[in-house]
């Protein structure tokens, strides 16, 4: 009876979940109101993500480690591991009640090169052709070496995924690639949740602590090295915890309004899709310490947000053949083209909006669709009329756009936009859906500035002796603009690496 009565609350609060959302609001009784909504929501994505167990009980907490890893997102629990497999001791310290971070909120997948997956199903790829769509993605903006070691690391961490029991071997294609590369779980679910719950899984079965409540608010120093933090547990008990090395991977700010509107002023209003964790806090920290920042100012809108409930709706739609349509009922751009010129072209429609319009072919091979429907995000019709009607777009318009892109995808030639991925498969699969999206604040490309040891920088270049960051807290990487599906990539990658330098660091001492 208990366990009925457990799993029952499971389902309850998985629902609370898909509903709470990531509100943004300009009133404030309703920003009250939505962050009581998001404070319950990290507490159910306990349920979703990792278990309420998973969490080190507070009286088992040390003055001492010989690593500090502060943020419990893809990033710091890779680096967790690595640290940990090189026999030393770290811990991790999370602000919120859970694990996960905004890589809970993931959803397309993990973009690599030349992998094992790839080669298994045929895909040609290479580091060089990652490479140059990349770069060519950020502007050629992209720190360079930054990138090439991003590329060159790329398949190994799919691999080492896999020898954790984190298996991406699904793979689609994201905007801005010409390659699919962007790998999804077996079942093609949404890349996030299986992520967080994975590493957590491998966090206790290695006994690396993990305490959540633990808002770090200073990195200490001692004669010009890094030594440690500075700790409020529960709102309320403050330490101070020593370690030999510090690694920093609490993500970016873009759930934090002022920080945003201070260096785009142009975004004010926008929703994010951001965790509310993700206000800046790593980055504040480190130039405290002497740390410099880099593209702070390069803020990612994503394209396709739902607007009510800031959720993202993953690129893997757009991937496995979805059609961006206007009010009107026709296209008016690539679907898959880079993220700010997706986002260019639904600014310039008269509402600012558009839908994703697909059919029961790319539901069936996009998971994630399944949990939009949950939220009330998707309409339906069982014929393209019907689906039109429910739009409230013009029927013959919206039948003549799909018939078009049928034998555009038929002729694998789409002349209208010049459109080259995402065209496997045409939309004829009755019934049809459809999503009301709009752009959302989404990634910050800008952050710490770092090298390829993840060491912290200084305004010299020099590297913040025992100081360490990866993931979405640094910058660099993306240049101007970031590839859907690097920013999974990114944390692995560069988590890993940081996990790995801080330990040599810490047996060199």
């Amino acid at each position: 009876m208990k366990k009925t009565t457990t799993a029952a609350l499971i389902l309850i609060l998985s629902v609370m979940l898909v509903i709470a959302g990531c509100g943004n609001s300009n009133s404030n009784s309703k920003n009250t109101e939505n962050k009581s909504k998001d404070n319950e929501t990290q507490k159910v994505e306990a349920v979703s993500g990792a278990s309420e167990a998973s969490y080190t009980p507070y009286d088992q907490l040390k003055d001492k480690y010989d690593i500090i890893i502060v943020g419990a997102g893809g990033a710091g629990m890779s680096a967790a591991l690595e640290a940990k497999a090189k026999g030393l001791n770290p811990v991790i310290l999370e602000k919120m009640p859970v694990a996960g971070g905004n890589t809970t909120k993931s959803s397309s997948g993990m973009n690599a090169s030349a992998t094992k997956f790839q080669k298994e199903q045929g895909i040609e790829d290479s580091n060089d052709l990652f490479y140059d769509q990349t770069l060519k993605g950020g502007h050629d903006t992209n720190d360079k070496e930054m990138l090439r070691f991003f590329v060159d690391n790329s398949a190994s961490a799919i691999d080492w995924l896999d020898s954790i029991g984190i298996r991406l071997n699904n793979i689609t294609i994201t905007g801005g690639m010409k390659e699919k590369r962007t790998h999804r779980p077996e079942d093609g679910s949404a890349v996030g949740q299986y992520l967080v719950k994975g590493l957590v899984k491998n966090l206790q079965e290695k006994g690396i602590p993990l305490f959540v409540n633990a808002d770090v608010k200073e990195i200490t120093q001692k004669d010009g090295k890094v030594n440690g933090v500075k700790v409020i547990f529960n709102q309320a008990d403050e330490k101070v915890i020593t370690a030999a090395a510090v690694v920093v991977t609490t993500g970016g700010f873009g759930s934090n309004k002022e920080m945003i509107s201070e260096v785009r002023p142009d975004l004010e209003g926008y929703v994010t899709t951001n965790q509310i964790g993700s206000t800046g806090d790593g980055i504040k920290m480190i130039e405290k310490v002497g740390g410099t920042t880099v593209d702070m100012d390069q803020i990612q809108v994503h394209p396709t947000v739902q607007q009510e409930k800031s959720y993202l709706i993953g690129e893997a739609v757009r991937g496995e053949g979805a059609l961006l349509i206007s009010s009107k009922g026709t296209r008016f751009t690539n679907e898959l083209d880079t993220r700010d010129k997706v986002t260019a072209a639904i600014n310039t429609l008269p509402e600012k909006t558009a839908f994703l319009v697909f059919d029961s072919g790319v539901k069936s091979r996009v998971k994630a669709i399944e949990q939009y429907e949950k939220m009330g995000f998707v309409i339906q019709g069982d014929s393209i009329e019907a689906l039109a009607k429910e739009m409230n777009v013009p029927a013959d318009k919206l039948k003549a756009t799909l018939d078009s892109w049928n034998s555009a995808v038929k002729a694998k030639s789409d002349t209208e936009f010049g459109r080259t991925t995402g065209m496997d498969n045409d939309l004829s699969g009755a019934p049809y859906y459809a999503i009301k999206i709009g752009p959302g604040v989404h990634y910050t490309m800008g952050g710490v500035k770092i090298n390829t040891n993840t060491e912290v920088l200084n305004k010299d270049g020099k590297p913040i002796t025992g100081l360490f960051a990866a993931g979405e807290v640094t910058g660099g990487l993306h240049g101007e603009n970031r590839i859907g599906g690097n920013s999974v990539a990114e944390i692995i990658i560069f988590g890993r690496q940081a996990g790995i330098k801080s330990a040599e660091f810490v047996k060199a001492q």
